[in-house]
C-alpha cells in the first residue's frame, strides 16, 4: 500500500520484491494522486487506487497479504487504513510508519491483529510499541512482544530475530554490512508478504525473507541500494533450487 503521491517509493520497492520472490499477483494500493506517479514506474505490478479505508477493505477482499506501513504516513489515516485491512482476512504484514504511528496506542494495534500478521520493527520502532523491553535482551523481547502482539515480530539488526507467538524463535546469523541503507526494509516486507501470498506459514516466511534479503545483499556487495536487492534476489533463490549454482 503507497502513501501520497510523493511517497510512492517504498510502496514500489515492496511490491518489486514480492514479486520476484513469486507472489503471483501483485498491487499497489494507492491513494488517488498518486496513481499518475505509480503507473509509469510499474509493469507486472497492478495499481489500484482507493478513495477511504472502507474501499480498501472491499479492494483486498481476495489478496492473502497485504504489506502496509512503508511511506503510508503518521497520520490518522494510516490508523483506520490497518484496522480496516485486519477485517479483511488478508496477512498484514506492517512496517515503518504503520508500526510508527500506532506509538502510546500499541494495545490498539494488537487487538485487531493475529497470529498470521507480521510486524517487522527495527530497534526504534520496537522501541515505540514495546517501550522498555529490549532492557532484557533482543532475544529475550522479540519472544514477549510477539506474546503481547499475538503476531509474528521481526525485530531487524545486524542479527535479526523472528519469533512467533508460540514460541517459535530464530536469530538470523546472515546478517549483511550493505543493508545499511535506505529503503532495504521496505523490500523485506515485501519479501515476507510474497511468501505469506503463496501460502507459506508466517513465521517461516519471515525466516525465509530475512535470511534471503541478506544473502541478496552479499551477493551484491559494495555499493547496494535498495533497488538492487529485488534484481539480485534471483540469484540468491536460484541457489537454492536443486542443480542450482
Amino acid at each position: 500500500m503507497s502513501g501520497r503521491a510523493h511517497q510512492t517509493g517504498a510502496a514500489r520497492l515492496a511490491a518489486r520484491a514480492g514479486l520476484r520472490i513469486g507472489a503471483g499477483v501483485v498491487k499497489i494500493f494507492c491513494p488517488p494522486d498518486a496513481v499518475a506517479v505509480i503507473a509509469p514506474a510499474v509493469e507486472a505490478i497492478m495499481v489500484s487506487p482507493f478513495a477511504a479505508a472502507e474501499t480498501l477493505a472491499r479492494e483486498v477482499e481476495d489478496m492473502d497479504a497485504v504489506v502496509v506501513g512503508p511511506a503510508a504516513g503518521l497520520d490518522e489515516t494510516t490508523v483506520a487504513n490497518i484496522e480496516a485491512l485486519a477485517l479483511s482476512g488478508a496477512a498484514l504484514v506492517i512496517d515503518a510508519d504503520g508500526l510508527s504511528v500506532c506509538k502510546g496506542r500499541s494495545a490498539q494495534l494488537f487487538a485487531v491483529l493475529d497470529r498470521d500478521d507480521v510486524l517487522t520493527p527495527h530497534e526504534g520502532e520496537f522501541e515505540r510499541l514495546f517501550p522498555g523491553l529490549l532492557r532484557q535482551g533482543r532475544t529475550g523481547a522479540a519472544v514477549e512482544a510477539a506474546r503481547r502482539a499475538q503476531a509474528v515480530i521481526v525485530l531487524k539488526g545486524s542479527e535479526t530475530v523472528v519469533a512467533a507467538p508460540d514460541g517459535r524463535v530464530r536469530i538470523n546469523r546472515n546478517g549483511s554490512p550493505w543493508l545499511a541503507t535506505a529503503g532495504t526494509g521496505d523490500v523485506l516486507s515485501g519479501m515476507v508478504g510474497g511468501l505469506i501470498a503463496q501460502r507459506m506459514d508466517s513465521f517461516d516466511a519471515a525466516c525465509a525473507a530475512v535470511w534471503l534479503h541478506a544473502d541478496a545483499a552479499d551477493r551484491f556487495g559494495p555499493g547496494l541500494i535498495a533497488e538492487d536487492l529485488s534484481e539480485t534476489l534471483p540469484q540468491s533463490l536460484r541457489a537454492l533450487w536443486p542443480g542450482g549454482t
